[in-house]
């Protein structure tokens, strides 16, 4: 029996639909630059937050209405619900998904218990890939709810985690594998600390490092081409994790000679809590060659959490797109919506609506940052302000030149620099909003 009977294919019908369930700026057959909308996006489903989350908070438990659930999460609830989770994707549109290893089945009572759990559910979704051309994006393995992991996994004092997160990841690397994904996340979870007064953070990072080249080695060793990717977070649940931010993922990546091997899954939500915006963490990446795949969510800036709210900020969806189409697509990454419904909305249509939402107002941002390149005003207007880098001194420069000594000549004979010009911030923003507005 169906989960979503009342749902049909969700198609489009233009901006002047209003059917909510149906797209008004996506069309996935729409070509853009090139290429359809679908091949932009490479559009994914969160099986934790869409299928898995429950709604509880802080000061609450859940609340999610969720009908196909069972009584008990064991491996025939776990199976149901992998082809409740395709029916919604197939509906949907979307031809990807991305999942934890605890999200799609049970843990047992011991490692080969829940290994066993783990290859009976999989081998449904193998099934429901086959019927349905749905792809995995990425796979990944939760190495932070359980209690051992309190002290993190790769980077935990106890050696014994640190070597049940392995085999936790090698099985999980296996799995990926065997369903053909695109990719693979590392995301620390709890790989970072409270207190320095009990942390040899020197020790743990060299662990990680030693974990990250064992990971490479298996991949290699198994003949899995999917993308590593290192997905950064700076907070929640530890004060200070070593992901902190892109440019330290990218520090740690090439201090320990693991470039080549990884590049980032950048979340919306967690450059907010970097103090950063998703621009900058997407910009940050692009420009050192690590830019991989994009979780799509955004935050609330008035809560001080990850809210993991679904995409409703066109003007924040146009700057990602104009960095995506910039940097030459995320393929083989992708926008997975690492977004959850609100705790108030707890029927299962609502799954629906959230997603709905986010595409279109990806669509839209897409459809926009083309516009904006294709008028060529903004990138003009950036090239005049670095002008004095295109010739004489700036180019030499640039050329490698010059030193302080033949600059210092340089300056002697001027005097003083060419006066500087606007930044024209404002005229720069007007010139998005004649896009967006």
């Amino acid at each position: 029996m169906p989960a979503f009977p009342d749902v049909q294919e969700i198609r489009f019908e233009g901006p002047a639909s209003k059917n909510p369930l149906a797209f008004r700026h996506y069309n996935p057959d729409e070509i853009v630059e090139g290429k359809p909308m679908r091949d932009h996006f490479r559009f994914s489903v969160a099986y934790w937050h869409t299928f898995r989350g429950a709604g509880s908070d802080p000061f609450g438990p859940g609340t999610m209405h969720r009908p196909w659930e069972g009584p008990v999460d064991n491996v025939d609830n776990a199976i149901n619900r992998v082809k409740v989770a395709f029916e919604f994707m197939e509906k949907l549109g979307v031809g990807f998904y991305c999942f934890h290893d605890r999200d799609v089945a049970p843990e047992g009572k011991s490692l080969a218990e829940t290994n066993k759990n783990l290859d009976a559910v999989v081998k449904v979704m193998k099934e429901e890939q086959d019927r349905t051309g749905i792809k995995l994006l990425w796979g990944t393995a939760n190495l932070f709810s359980n209690p051992r992991y309190m002290h993190g996994a790769a980077t935990s004092p106890n050696a014994d985690a640190f070597a049940f997160a392995a085999a936790q990841v090698k099985k999980a690397l296996e799995v990926t594998h065997s369903l053909g994904g695109a990719g693979y996340v590392f995301w620390g979870g709890r790989e970072g600390y409270q207190n320095l007064w009990n942390t040899d953070m020197k020790r743990e990072l060299d662990h990680l490092a030693r974990f990250m080249h064992m990971a490479v080695a298996y991949k290699k060793e198994i003949g899995f081409t999917g993308q590593f990717y290192f997905e950064p977070k700076p907070k929640e649940p530890t004060k200070h994790q070593y992901d902190f931010d892109a440019a330290a993922c990218i520090n740690f990546i090439r201090s320990n000679g693991l470039e080549g091997h990884i590049k980032l899954n950048i979340e919306t939500n967690h450059a907010t809590l970097a103090g950063h915006t998703v621009a900058h963490e997407l910009t940050y990446a692009a420009a050192h060659g690590f830019l991989g795949s994009i979780d799509a969510n955004t935050g609330d800036l008035l809560l001080g959490w990850d809210t993991d709210q679904f995409p409703t900020n066109v003007y924040e969806t146009t700057e990602i797109m104009l960095i995506v189409l910039k940097n030459g697509g995320l393929a083989p990454g992708g926008l997975n919506f690492d977004a959850k419904v609100r705790r108030e909305s707890f029927e299962p249509i609502d799954l629906f609506h959230a997603h709905i939402g986010g595409m279109d107002t990806f669509a839209r941002g897409l459809k926009i940052a083309a516009a904006i390149r294709a008028d060529g005003t903004l990138d003009q207007w950036l090239r005049d302000r670095y002008a004095s880098w295109s010739t004489g001194i700036g180019a030499e420069i640039e050329a490698g030149k010059h030193d302080f000594k033949s600059l210092e000549k340089h300056m002697l004979a001027k005097g003083d620099i060419t006066p500087n010009k606007s930044g024209r911030q404002e005229a720069f923003e007007n010139l998005v909003n004649r896009f967006v507005l």
